[in-house]
């Protein structure tokens, strides 16, 4: 268990900080359950990953999920350890029993939650926040206060909100898209305005409801934020939430922020919670699909082949992913000259022309792209004047 200064050294180090949440939230998507071993792997990957905190489950579920979080809590890792509370002060001391460094405590922010779900008043909220982050900062514990809701909360209370939490010692807000109903302008503005009303430090949780959690997500470092609140792959409540591999590369990538991650370490995190929980990595998922950089139509292959930079926005091999040009329906002549050349193949335009044409029937008979192999198959059959599509 590390000490409070020691959890507020590490998270102070970067520009932006990762509090991964697949073990909580991740797993709360419906139809996932990962054993405890698996958590414990998905917790080392993690780490390796270099995510600087762990959002490791809900002690006060019991059972397993207390077991679980209290192993991860003494693997000796370099990243924190938080356990996920409700306001309430019995949670919290069943995080404490694990020997987690950190506490998130959660509260409605949103009059439609105070009024609907916990049938109380904007008074109870605050006095609920300050009853349960001051026995949390009493046990040494560093502090995050989550306002569920907070998107469709009223902006003054919200305010209000953040301010009793930080009164009462909380060390960062967290800003909850619950049901993913954001917009980035409106998010940017929303904590813009929280931070300088308060000065708090916030994390972006943000739900990919109408496909937005990464932009999001991205939308409030832009206005301030410099934690994330991300899940592997994305997996998460209903839609899921902000993938973690899409939030850190966009804010590296795309802002130039510093986030202590490994980009490589990645991709096999990825592949592991995507045996662990069912959920493919579909070809196009960005940043892990097998698609990210392959090429087929013939202006794109033709510019990849003279420079990379022409329609790639990023080295593949930071992520540990590799080039493609893809022979196919909608390939030009030079893919299969470039393809053919690495035979030791010097083909004239000419019969490029008339190869592609066969590419083409092939391509789509096959309902496929082909092969280098297949290709060149169709070059021999042109060469020995032979046709595959030769028709009664």
């Amino acid at each position: 268990m590390k000490s409070y200064n020691e959890v507020k050294r590490l998270l102070s180090k970067d520009d932006v900080v990762v509090c991964d949440t697949t073990l909580r939230d991740g797993e709360q998507t419906a139809g996932i359950v990962f054993s405890n071993l698996e958590k414990y792997r998905i917790a080392q990957l993690l780490d390796d990953a270099g995510v600087q905190q762990i959002e490791s489950g809900i002690p006060t579920m019991g059972a397993d999920e207390k077991v679980a979080v209290r192993h991860i809590a003494h693997m000796g890792l370099n990243a924190s350890i938080l356990g996920w509370n409700r306001a309430d002060v019995h949670d919290i001391e069943t995080s404490i029993d694990c020997d987690v460094d950190s506490v998130a405590i959660s509260m409605s922010a949103s009059d439609i939650h105070i009024q609907h779900k916990l049938k109380k008043d904007r008074q109870w909220v605050l006095d609920k926040i300050t009853e349960s982050v001051e026995f949390a900062k009493e046990h040494g514990l560093y502090v995050s206060c989550n306002g569920e809701d907070a998107s469709r909360a009223d902006m003054d209370f919200l305010i209000q909100f953040v301010k009793t939490a930080k009164d009462a010692g909380a060390d960062r807000f967290r800003y909850c898209d619950t049901i993913g109903r954001e917009i980035p302008s409106n998010c940017y503005e929303r904590i813009r305005k929280i931070r300088e009303a308060t000065g708090m430090e916030v994390e972006m949780h943000t739900h990919n409801d109408f496909g937005m959690a990464t932009a999001n997500a991205v939308a409030g470092v832009q206005a301030g934020a410099r934690f994330l609140s991300v899940t592997s792959m994305g997996i998460g409540e209903r839609s899921g939430n902000a993938p973690l591999e899409e939030a850190v590369m966009s804010c590296q990538l795309l802002l130039g922020k510093k986030t202590g991650i490994v980009p490589i370490k990645l991709k096999p995190l990825a592949e592991f919670v995507s045996r662990a929980s069912g959920r493919e990595i579909t070809p196009g998922k960005p940043f892990l699909g097998s698609n990210c950089f392959a090429h087929e139509a013939g202006i794109h292959a033709d510019g990849i082949i003279k420079d990379a930079h022409n329609y790639e926005p990023y080295d593949p091999a930071i992520m540990g992913l590799e080039r493609k040009i893809v022979i196919g329906k909608h390939s030009g002549t030079h893919t299969l000259i470039n393809d053919l050349s690495k035979r030791g193949v010097d083909i004239s335009k000419e019969d490029a022309v008339k190869l592609l044409e066969m590419v083409r029937k092939a391509s789509v008979g096959l309902h496929r792209s082909l092969t280098s192999d297949e290709l060149y198959d169709l070059y021999k059959d042109l060469k020995n004047g032979q046709d595959p599509f030769e028709t009664l």
